[in-house]
This record gives C-alpha cells, structure tokens and sequence, in this order.
C-alpha cells in the first residue's frame, strides 16, 4: 500500500506536534515535513512534493490563502487541506478558489482528520459538515437575490496576490521588483490594477484589505507599520 506523503503546516507548536504524533501513528500516512509559517510551507512543499500539505488558515509571514495559491502553482499534484476556526465563509470560499481540496474544523475529531486526509489524497474534496451546511445555506441565499444584489467578487491573479502580499509585508516597489523579476513600472501598473479591482486606493487601503481578507497574518508580538 503507498504511503500518503503529507506536509504539516502549523504555527503553534505544541498543536503541530500533537497532529504529528496522530498521524505518524497511521500506516498509510508519511509525515515529510513541518512548517511554522506559509513561506515555509511554500518552500517544503516545492521541495518534498507532498500528496497532501495540511495547513492552518492563520499562518504568518505568508497566509494561508496565499500558500495555497503558490503551493498549487509550483507543484504537480499536492493536495491542500485546510484546518480553520470556520467563522469566515468568505475565505473559505476563497480558499477553494484558490484549489484547496477541502476545509475542516481545528476541533475535528482524529476520524474525520483522517478521512479528510485519505478523501484529498484519492482526489476528492472534503468539507466538515458544519462548514458544507453554512456553505449551502450561503448558496441558497445568494441564488434568491436578485442580480443587482449580488456581490461583485474579483480574484486577483497569483501574481497580483502575490505583490499584494509583499505590499503588506512592507515591501517597496523597488524590492518588490527585485524580488519578483519585473521592472519597477510593471509593479506599479500591477498595484494600479489591484487597486481598481478591489475599489481601494492607495498602501494604506490595500493593506487593510489583505488583513481583512486573511490575505496575510499579523504577528501580534512584533511592531507593525504600514509603509508610506
């Protein structure tokens, strides 16, 4: 029987160890590796190409939403599985968009963690009831309302997500270009096309809007300042 080769991705560690002590006691399952924060998991799953990467929506330095936009782009067939506190229906929505396999509650039991697991891995999706009931239940909502009354929802492009994350990191047009490979005029027409998506106009706006959209993660313990 193949084993599944899965990535651990989680800020706290005592929780992190907890997951892992679990799942290493399941012979199907192969932890390959551990990531305290979404950069890292970025890289270790570029590196390990996992079955499946399972992630906290709360994960500093890069989000979790942004992970798995990335993660999805640089491997070949990892599948990502979310753990969340599920009060946020707008992001777990954009998690799905941006190809998460499924989301489950952190006080899910150790036999619906494993079937969720095992679900990703057989190329299905896994939502944990609670979630899937609010889903349907949004679904129903917005199918009554009338067109004028619909939400305008916009995904950004992996790239636009990307230089929005470095925006709220406090990065420069300047370092953004260094680090991406543009040129500090392609940066700018991207903040411009960013903004005029989400109806926001300058840093400080675009910040507020990652931090609301769960796009990034604020370190409660370290000093913060948006950038002039």
């Amino acid at each position: 029987m193949d084993r599944i080769k899965l990535l651990l991705a989680y800020r706290h560690t005592l929780l992190r160890q907890a997951l892992r002590t679990v799942l290493t006691t399941q012979s199907d399952v192969e932890v390959v590796g551990e990531a305290v924060d979404g950069r890292e998991a970025v890289d270790l799953a570029e590196r390990h190409q996992p079955d499946v990467v399972l992630m906290d929506t709360q994960l500093p330095i890069v989000s979790g939403l942004e992970a798995t936009h990335l993660i999805k782009r640089r491997t070949r067939a990892s599948r990502v599985l979310l753990l969340t506190l599920g009060a946020d229906d707008e992001l777990i929505l954009n998690m799905l968009r941006a190809g998460a396999s499924g989301c489950l509650l952190k006080d899910a039991d150790t036999s619906e963690l494993l079937l969720a697991i095992r679900t990703a891995h057989r190329g299905g999706s896994y939502l944990s009831p609670q979630i899937a009931e609010r889903m349907v239940q949004n679904y129903v909502r917005y199918a009554a309302a009338p067109d004028d009354a619909k939400p305008r929802r916009e995904l950004l492009s992996v790239r636009e997500r990307e230089i929005l994350q470095l925006v709220a990191e406090g990065h420069g047009n300047q370092a953004i270009a260094r680090r991406l490979t543009l040129s500090v005029k392609t940066v700018e027409a991207h903040k411009a096309h960013i903004a005029q998506k989400l109806g926001v106009r300058g840093r400080t706006e675009l910040i507020k809007y990652a931090i609301r959209k769960g796009l990034i993660e604020l370190e409660l313990d370290k000093p913060f300042a948006v950038p002039a």
